[in-house]
């Protein structure tokens, strides 16, 4: 009995594979091969995904270890707060806002559905009739970006700001105000029609720049920690550990590679290659920049200031790693290294508090890559790119981040508050917030 089964299996088998054969045979290998492509396409784009989700283990680590051990838990649980609450918000309104079929106001405004409700591009998802990558898989990478914009503000208030108050701003912000900023350029709005389009391959302005801006104002309305700024001069606030610190640096500079090269849109050979290594080395340029500028002006090597050296090189070539030439993306991320020590220290001069350094890595060297990008030294002469248009771009986006984030903490702040109060402050947001230590000691 076992042997008849076992030949029958075999025979089963055999004629199931002969079929499959000449069902292969029927099919044109044009079609076989765009099959393929498709699939792996579609399989990079997904990794993409998966790296660009791990950018938020690195946002996670960075602001904790650059914070006081005492906030420990409080900025981890706004990290958890904003990719869960980021990708519902995405999902119900954000997709269809930033990718809109139809506008409200026609090339500026649009507040969509949930995804793939009553859509035929979804109907579509496992074919090619979509594009190069399925409906679900275009939604599940464009989302794990929406909510970076809500986390590099995370880290610039950290340490004072209520965390019911931020849970209300970071879900409108990635609810609303990332998609329509986003929707004038990758969505075909008013940036993407003019004459010579903004170009921002990754995300240098319509992600970074947007973060950067928001969080700027809302610094300027949640005021310094207690004791950063006194009569004498600026007292450093210390971090509690440079090393969780450096591990959150590294992990974004490699989920970089999924959110810059997920940007290809493909699997393409020669795109992804290319735009892998003007990340790297712009990111290691930055890196070097900050470390040579920091040690001739404060006197030591500054750990902190080489890790926020790192992500401006990234910040730097996110706008244009498929433009700046590979010799070049050294140089825009060595100068944005530059930028990010000047741009801290003056922030410090202003005393305006910003505990690791996000307005100036993601606000004001996202300006700097997004024109780097118009400059003919950087980008072998490319004509497809303008430099009125890249301004046009970075005022109007910094602009409606700055006045929208403005004024959503203003009316938080007149109404239910955006500040701990002092006594909170001195104990601890872990305690005070959450009735927990991050460290048993």
């Amino acid at each position: 009995m076992k042997l008849k089964l076992l030949l029958t299996s075999i025979g089963t088998l055999l004629l199931a594979g002969a079929a499959n054969a000449q069902e292969a045979a029927a099919t044109p290998v044009a079609d076989q091969i765009a099959d393929v492509k498709f699939i792996i396409d579609n399989l990079w784009i997904l990794i993409s995904a998966a790296l660009v989700f791990i950018m938020h283990l690195g946002f996670s680590a960075l602001e904790s270890g650059l914070c006081q051990k005492k906030n420990v838990v409080n900025v981890l649980f706004k990290n958890v707060f904003i990719i869960s609450m980021g990708l519902v918000t995405y999902y119900l309104v954000g997709f269809n806002s930033h990718y809109p079929s139809d506008w409200i106001i026609d090339g500026w405004l649009e507040i969509g559905g949930p995804a793939g409700y009553d859509s035929a591009a979804a109907a579509a998802n496992e074919t090619r009739e979509y594009a190069d990558y399925t409906y679900w898989a275009d939604f599940i990478f464009q989302g794990m970006f929406a909510a970076t914009a809500a986390t590099i503000v995370s880290g610039a208030v950290a340490e004072r700001v209520k965390l019911g108050s931020f849970m209300i701003y970071s879900t409108i912000l990635v609810a609303f105000a990332y998609p329509i900023a986003g929707s004038w350029h990758w969505g075909t709005g008013y940036l993407n029609r003019m004459e010579i389009p903004f170009y921002d391959f990754a995300g240098s302005t319509v992600v970074h720049m947007f973060g950067g801006f928001a969080a700027l104002a809302a610094i300027i309305l949640l005021g310094a920690r207690k004791g950063k700024y006194t009569a004498a001069g600026l007292k450093p606030i210390l971090p509690h550990s440079l090393p969780l610190a450096a591990i959150g640096a590294f992990l974004l500079f490699f989920g970089w590679f999924g959110f810059n090269g997920g940007s290809v849109l493909s699997a393409d050979a020669a795109s992804v290659s290319l735009v892998f290594t003007t990340t790297a080395l712009a990111a290691v340029g930055g890196g070097l920049g900050s470390i040579l500028i920091s040690w001739a002006v404060l006197k030591k090597p500054d750990l902190s200031m080489a890790l926020n050296g790192l992500l401006a090189g990234l910040v730097s070539i996110t706008a244009g790693p498929d433009v700046i030439t590979v010799p070049m993306s050294i140089v825009v991320g060595f100068i944005g290294g530059i930028i990010v020590v000047f741009s801290v220290l003056f922030f410090d001069k202003l005393k305006l508090d910003d505990p690791v350094g996000a307005v100036s890595v993601h606000g004001i060297v996202g300006i700097w890559g997004t024109l780097a990008l118009a400059l003919p030294f950087f980008n072998g002469d490319n004509d497809s790119v303008s430099f009125g248009s890249q301004l046009t771009g970075v005022a109007l986006v910094g602009a409606f981040a700055f006045a929208f984030s403005f004024v959503l903490m203003l009316i938080l702040k007149v109404t239910i508050g955006i500040r701990v109060s002092e006594e909170e402050e001195d104990e601890g947001l872990d305690v005070a917030e959450h009735g927990v230590a991050a460290y048993n000691e």
